[in-house]
């Protein structure tokens, strides 16, 4: 984790819609809305056709382990109903959650 942390910021994510899945896919849907909404908030565009050709790496959101087990500590069918979470970007432009402190 020596990256250069360029932006940081913390958000509230709701994750209600992952109720509208069936019971036993909730889970990986939370993790899906959570890499949309990170997606989103922080500015990570999907890669055009000239970043496609120069075959540069893509921007990623990774989720840390903390988070994830957050998410599945309840089981499948019943994650949590938000989640406070710490967004940081590095210079390679990619995003990495964690926890928000104290959570």
């Amino acid at each position: 984790m020596a990256e250069e942390i360029i932006e940081e910021r913390f958000y509230t994510i709701p994750l209600g819609k992952a109720w509208i899945v069936p019971p036993n896919k909730r889970a990986p849907k939370a993790i899906r809305i959570i890499r949309d909404f990170i997606k989103r908030h922080m500015k990570l565009e999907a890669r055009t056709e000239s970043e496609e050709e120069e075959e540069t790496e893509p921007k990623r959101v990774i989720i840390s382990n903390e988070v994830n087990e957050k998410i599945w500590s309840r089981g499948i069918e019943n994650p949590p109903r938000k989640i406070r979470v710490r967004a940081a970007k590095d210079k390679d432009g990619n995003v990495t959650v964690y926890l928000a402190e104290g959570d």
